[in-house]
C-alpha cells in the first residue's frame, strides 16, 4: 500500500512551516523575512558571473541541508566571490511568488508548491533541480482515543492546511482504509481539520484534535506532549524513502547563470554528504541556524527523534513527485497536471559525475 503526500491543490498552495518567525518587510506580506544568518567570502575570492545569489528556504528541519549549508560556509565556499543573500519563508506560495518575481534565484522547498507553480505557469518559471530530504513525516496521537490504525475513523486529525502534501496523504490514506471524506469540508468518517503546524501542539493539549499527520519537528512536539506515533509515512512507500524537499530554480537564472547553480549544487552535494558523516555536528549545526532565525533553538527531545526520522539526499526521487501527483488528483484537489518538464537534473548529475557518485534518474519527467 503506497500513500502519498502530494501537491497542493491549485486554489490552495500553502505549505506552512513549524517554526514562528520574527518577520520584516520583505515584499510578501508575512511571509518572508531577511535571514540573520550573513555570508562571509573570503579575501580575493572570485565572483561568479553575478555578483550575488538570492536564496530561499523554511526555518525547518526538512530544509536543514539549506540551514546547515549556510551556517557551516559550505555553500559559501562554493560561491567564491558570488555572496548569497538568504531569505527565510513560512510557506510556499510566498517563496513562488519570490521566485516568480525575480526576487528569489534559487529556492529549497516542498513537493506541492513546486508543482503547483510550475503547472500554474505553464512549465514556464522554475525547474526542480535536485532533491534535498527524504521523510519526516507522521501519524501522531492521543493515545488515550487512538490504540490502533482502525480507530483513526471517527475521530479528529490536523493537517497543516487544504491541499498541502500531508493533507493529501491523510486523504489518500484514509481512501485506502475504505472511508469516506468530503475534501474540502474535511468531513466525513474521519473528520480532517486544517491547523497552523505552530497551533497544533496547542490545539492537540487543549484536546480539539485527536491526532496530527504532520512534518518534523512538529511531530515530535506532539510527542513531547505525550502523543503517539500512529504511523511513519516512511512506511507506505518503497524504500521508506518519499521527496519532502527539493531545490529548484528559475528557468531564466539556470539559462544565464550556469556557473552560479553548479556551484550552489556543489555545495549542497557537499553539505548532504557533511550531514551524513557527522550526524551529531549537523544536528547542532542546524539548531543553531534555528536559533539564529527565530530566536529558539529546539530542546532535544524534540530535536533528536526528528533529526533521525529526515533522511538527507541529493537524489529528487521523481517518481515519488509522480505518485504523490496522482495521489492529490484522485482527492480532487487537483487537476491531472503535465509534468514533463518539470526536471533539469543535467547539472546535479554533471556535480555528482565529477564527485564519483551516482547519477540520478528523473523518471521520465525532464526537459526534453
Amino acid at each position: 500500500m503506497s500513500a502519498a503526500r502530494p501537491l497542493t491543490a491549485l486554489r490552495t498552495l500553502a505549505v506552512t512551516a513549524a517554526l514562528p518567525l520574527l518577520l520584516t518587510a520583505c515584499g510578501y506580506g508575512s511571509e518572508c523575512t531577511d535571514s540573520a544568518k550573513q555570508t562571509e567570502v573570503a579575501a580575493n575570492a572570485k565572483k561568479l558571473s553575478v555578483d550575488e545569489v538570492n536564496i530561499g528556504y523554511f526555518p525547518n528541519l526538512t530544509h536543514a541541508t539549506a540551514l546547515v549549508g549556510i551556517q557551516e560556509g559550505l555553500l559559501q565556499k562554493e560561491l567564491g566571490g558570488t555572496t548569497i543573500k538568504p531569505s527565510t519563508f513560512n510557506a510556499g506560495p510566498s517563496e513562488i511568488e519570490a521566485l516568480n518575481s525575480g526576487d528569489l534565484d534559487i529556492g529549497w522547498i516542498g513537493p506541492s508548491p513546486a508543482i503547483n507553480g510550475y503547472t500554474k505557469a505553464a512549465g514556464k518559471n522554475l525547474r526542480i533541480i535536485s532533491g534535498s530530504a527524504s521523510g519526516g513525516v507522521k501519524l501522531v496521537v492521543n493515545p488515550e482515543k487512538i490504540k490502533s490504525l482502525k480507530d483513526v475513523k471517527g475521530k479528529k486529525i490536523a493537517t497543516p492546511q487544504l491541499g498541502n502534501t500531508q493533507d493529501v496523504a491523510l486523504l489518500n490514506w484514509i481512501s485506502e482504509q475504505g472511508w469516506k471524506v468530503d475534501a474540502e469540508s474535511g468531513k466525513g468518517d474521519v473528520s480532517v481539520v486544517r491547523t497552523d503546524n505552530k497551533i497544533t501542539p496547542d490545539a492537540y493539549k487543549s484536546g480539539s484534535i485527536d491526532g496530527a499527520w504532520v512534518p518534523e519537528p512538529t511531530a515530535s512536539k506532539l510527542v513531547a506532549e505525550g502523543g503517539k506515533v500512529l504511523l511513519d509515512e516512511g512506511d507506505l512507500w518503497p524504500d521508506k524513502k518519499f521527496v519532502i524537499t527539493n531545490i529548484v530554480v528559475r528557468q531564466d537564472f539556470l539559462k544565464e547563470h550556469p556557473d552560479v547553480v553548479e556551484a550552489v549544487l556543489r555545495g549542497s552535494v557537499k553539505t548532504n554528504e557533511w550531514i551524513n558523516a557527522n550526524p551529531e555536528k549537523a544536528k547542532a549545526s542546524a539548531n543553531e541556524a534555528l536559533k539564529a532565525e527565530s530566536g529558539k533553538a529546539l530542546p532535544a527531545e524534540v530535536i533528536d527523534p526528528a533529526w533521525k526520522s529526515i533522511t538527507f539526499l541529493d537524489d529528487p526521487l521523481a517518481a515519488t513527485l509522480d505518485t504523490e501527483a496522482q495521489h492529490a488528483v484522485k482527492a480532487g484537489l487537483l487537476e491531472k497536471p503535465d509534468l514533463k518538464g518539470i526536471y533539469d537534473l543535467a547539472p546535479l548529475n554533471k556535480v555528482l559525475k565529477a564527485d564519483g557518485k551516482d547519477e540520478v534518474d528523473d523518471a521520465g519527467l525532464g526537459v526534453k
